[in-house]
């Protein structure tokens, strides 16, 4: 975030570029919600805008959305909805400890925006996440665990998936090799695909040396470690189509670090998931595909390759993780709408109706006391402490009227 920070200063410098972008007279801007800066380019240009995020709702708090502690997770606890005591325990801490890290982020821009915008008019971090027309989510309920939504989320997961096109010829020489076995795809996203992590890749390598399946793997061969030799099963290449490999009728599983692209084409495609999650989200994500019983996932400290060869072969023999993964695919496909459809309609809402105010909850406007009814609470116990003053000084005056007219009795 200091980074996006520092990138965001000089991004806002560029004036040449702003005022062509405000010459340009646009009716929105869609901008990508992770990265803070997004929001105050949009606010500099004077654009209502639409926020996308990149994966689960890790803002819901910040968006304003009714989040129950006690069934909806939060980010990085890796918890479900179904929690024990201690699960909720230690929800709630995370959730406090939460809190103060927005804080922290928040204030990384705090200079940047002093530096850009008049005194009188400075926005702030959290007002703009409020301020979004619409929010757009690229996750669906095959994955996330219900939850109340407000009128202006909406899911568009699954963007990505789409009927398969044919393979090159290549590709398909060598899964037909695969016989009965089939093949496994294999993708760690853009970073891994390129960064040689030596160890890492000879568990993974000698893991993949030991099963029948055929494996596609992406990576870049100039990269590869020249000491490790690649099994004659496996194919390194710079770059595959994901979603074609994934609806083949012979692929078998995918190996991933957990991202939400790829998990949402996964579940398009009904292929069982073995996850490797490396940072960010990735951890929540397998979580979720745990929880829906398409698959696992093994933390990269403890990968070795013959866990990782008895893990993928557990996967594959286990029918039980298929028969979910087929289950989540009905419900995905059978949805009324198609997520590119959903984003459209919306969008195009949003602009014939001159923006999103109409889905905004009151809520936003109102001073934090208010939504959380500290002001009627506090009035409720002044009620309550002068009913109980009262009713104490009535009783005492009661007594003391008692006992005067039996002391005038016995005189």
């Amino acid at each position: 975030m200091k980074e996006l920070s520092y990138q965001c200063n000089k991004t806002l410098h560029q004036s040449e570029i702003l005022n062509f972008l405000k010459k340009e007279q646009f009716d929105i801007a869609v901008v990508d919600s992770f990265n803070p800066c997004t929001f105050l380019v949009a606010e500099k240009l004077g654009l209502p805008f639409i926020a996308f995020f990149p994966g689960i709702m890790a803002n819901a708090d910040r968006v304003g959305m009714p989040s129950p502690l006690s069934y909806i997770p939060v980010f990085h606890t890796q918890l479900t909805d179904q929690m024990d005591f201690f699960g909720r325990l230690k929800n709630l801490v995370t959730f406090m400890g939460s809190s103060v890290v927005f804080k922290v982020i928040d204030s990384l821009f705090d200079d940047v925006i002093k530096e850009h915008f008049p005194a009188e008019s400075r926005p702030n971090i959290p007002d703009l996440h409020l301020k979004a027309e619409l929010w757009l989510y690229n996750i669906d309920f095959t994955l996330e665990f219900p939850r109340p939504l407000l009128p202006h989320i909406q899911f568009i997961g699954g963007l990505l998936a789409k009927p398969v096109k044919p393979l090159s010829q290549e590709l398909e020489d060598f899964i037909s090799e695969s016989g009965d076995t089939g093949f496994i795809v294999v993708t760690l996203g853009s970073m891994l695909s390129s960064v040689p992590l030596e160890e890492f890749l000879k568990e993974m390598n000698n893991g993949f040396a030991k099963i029948p399946q055929k494996v596609i793997w992406r990576y870049h061969k100039s990269k590869w470690p020249q000491e490790v030799e690649i099994p004659p099963n496996v194919k390194i290449m710079d770059w595959l189509s994901q979603n074609d490999l994934l609806g083949h009728p012979k692929v078998r599983l995918l190996v991933t670090h957990g991202g939400m692209n790829s998990l949402m084409e996964a579940v398009y495609h009904a292929v069982p998931v073995l996850g490797i999650p490396l940072f960010g989200d990735q951890y929540e994500n397998m979580a979720r595909v745990e929880a829906r019983q398409m698959g696992t996932f093994i933390p990269p400290e403890e990968l070795k390759a013959k866990k990782f060869a008895k893990t993928i072969q557990h996967i594959i023999e286990n029918k039980s993780y298929k028969t979910s993964v087929m289950k989540l695919q009905t419900i995905r496909r059978s949805q009324p709408f198609p997520p590119d459809q959903v984003l459209l309609r919306w969008v195009d809402h949003i602009i014939q109706s001159g923006g999103g105010g109409h889905l905004h909850p009151y809520s936003y406007k109102q001073p934090w006391y208010q939504k959380w009814l500290l002001d009627v609470i506090l009035f409720l116990l002044v009620c309550l402490a002068v009913a109980v003053y009262l009713t104490k000084a009535l009783f005492r005056l009661i007594i003391r009227k008692l006992c005067s007219s039996g002391k005038l009795k016995r005189n």
